[in-house]
């Protein structure tokens, strides 16, 4: 039987490149996000193509019914849960400086990116444990997509910085705490990547990485982050739980 793996905001950008991946690594799928199923049929096709069972569920993670809802369809479809990948997020809807940012856009972003996956990962933890019971042990683990914005200050969306410094610190909470049941926990901190977030900056930052703002003279890609979450979740580094994994070209390298 295929491990399954859970994929939050897995349909499109850095998720749908981390489920292509898992995909092609042996795993079965659920993905969700909030577009309506008649909206992702093509890509929840792509993802079969690699020889996967794949449900989607239209879910907002920082919706505490609607993750209810999914860790539900995920037991009915697959009826175990191997791994989990926190990677739904957004941006504020406006780049504002932090002395004229609302408090509206800071309860928006903190909801869904570090209050949805934290109580997630506290229900799917749960399961988890009970499935090490009941199953006996196995390779599971939760690994938290976050960003270099954790540790990089942007003044014009500190909201979103705030948001991915707490879900780094949620990474090493959790790790410590499930250490003890054999579930692995792990931060992915991706750089520039290119997706949809990012395409109304592509210029900006294709004229910094000419200047050699990264130590690969690149764009990263969904595929990076992707066979980096893979190799974690297949077990290729062990002994390594509450580990940051840097996808970020050298950007965050210290250099006098």
């Amino acid at each position: 039987m295929k491990p399954v793996a859970l994929v939050t905001g897995g349909t499109r950008g850095i998720g749908l490149g981390i489920a292509h991946c898992l995909a092609g690594s042996g795993f079965d799928l659920v993905v969700c996000g909030v577009r309506p199923p008649d909206s992702v049929s093509e890509t929840v096709t792509s993802l079969q193509e690699k020889d996967a069972r794949v449900l989607y569920v239209q879910a907002d993670v920082s919706d505490p019914d609607a993750r209810q809802n999914l860790l539900a369809e995920v037991r009915r479809e697959f009826g175990r849960l191997d791994t989990l990948v926190n990677n739904a997020g957004v941006a504020p809807r406006e780049r504002n400086d932090i002395l004229d940012a609302t408090e509206e856009s800071f309860e928006w972003v903190l909801k869904i990116n570090l209050q949805g996956p934290y109580f997630l990962t506290q229900a799917v933890a749960r399961w988890m444990i009970d499935q090490q019971a009941s199953k006996g042990p196995a390779n599971r683990s939760i690994i938290n997509v976050t960003s270099i914005s954790a540790t990089v200050a942007s003044v014009n969306r500190g909201e979103y910085c705030i948001s991915k410094a707490g879900l780094a610190m949620s990474s090493m909470l959790w790790a410590t705490r499930l250490a003890e049941f054999g579930i692995s926990v792990w931060e992915v901190r991706p750089g520039i990547i290119r997706t949809d977030m990012t395409a109304g900056v592509t210029e900006k930052y294709s004229s910094l990485i000419a200047e050699g703002l990264t130590l690969e003279p690149r764009w990263g890609t969904p595929d990076d982050v992707g066979k980096a979450v893979a190799a974690l979740a297949t077990g290729q580094m062990p002994y390594s739980t509450g580990s940051v994994v840097m996808i970020d070209g050298g950007l965050t390298v210290e250099r006098l």
